[in-house]
């Protein structure tokens, strides 16, 4: 681990324990840059983090504070999230409207007969590098203007531009090893390891607006998790 993100994640660590609480201001790049014996070039990286993913703010002259909004989400940072959106590219492989297959339309709850979906898939470019490659399905008739240009930007901008509220996302995860295509999509050797996503979003009514899977190189996240004392003795009954 760089020394810029061992700094971040531990001043997140010490966010999360209080000893930086919501509105105080955190010791000065001098302190830091003593406390962790590193340049104070490595504490404004660090703290640039920190505040791209909306853990502190900088009031200038003043100093850096910690955000109010740190405990609203589970989900501190992804690989992608700390970045703004517009130091994320997409290039476009295709978008098309798809008949839905059968688990397509348990997804949704939707016929097949009744109702199209948008299909599109992207690969993500952060700082010159291809990272992610994203395939993603939208209901037609909840975005019948979608077109290309908005899939080249943040879909999730266009669907509250659309005046539909989200809700929440579900989320899961498992390792895979890179296959010929994508490899060939991102520019990286067949075989190496990746990250499989797999993201349902859904709206305030209930609705799935949203199915993607998601294939990324170097993924890392970090999650604010509460102790679930009753998962923990369901799982001590024998």
């Amino acid at each position: 681990m760089k020394k810029k993100d061992f700094i971040a994640d531990d001043i997140l660590s010490k966010i999360y324990q209080n000893k930086y609480k919501v509105g105080e201001k955190i010791p000065t790049e001098r302190i830091l840059a003593n406390h962790y014996e590193v340049s104070r070039h490595t504490i404004r990286e660090a703290l640039k983090k920190l505040v791209n993913i909306g853990c502190i703010y900088i009031v200038q002259g003043s100093g850096a504070f910690v955000n109010e909004t740190k405990y609203k989400s589970p989900l501190i940072y992804n690989s992608l999230t700390e970045k703004k959106f517009k130091d994320i590219q997409s290039k476009i492989i295709y978008f098309k409207k798809i008949t839905p297959d059968t688990n397509l339309e348990k997804i949704f709850d939707i016929n097949r007969k009744e109702t199209a979906l948008w299909e599109y898939k992207r690969v993500r470019i952060v700082d010159s590098q291809k990272v992610q490659i994203e395939t993603t399905r939208l209901p037609y008739n909840y975005f019948p203007y979608l077109n290309e240009e908005e899939v080249k930007n943040s879909i999730h901008d266009y669907v509250q531009k659309c005046d539909y509220k989200i809700s929440h996302f579900i989320t899961s995860y498992n390792s895979i090893n890179i296959n010929k295509e994508d490899a060939e999509l991102l520019n990286c050797k067949k075989g190496i390891a990746a990250m499989r996503i797999i993201n349902r979003g859904i709206l305030q009514s209930g609705k799935v607006f949203e199915y993607s899977e998601l294939i990324n190189l170097d993924y890392s996240v970090s999650y604010f998790t509460p102790f679930n004392l009753h998962s923990h003795k369901y799982r001590k009954d024998e």
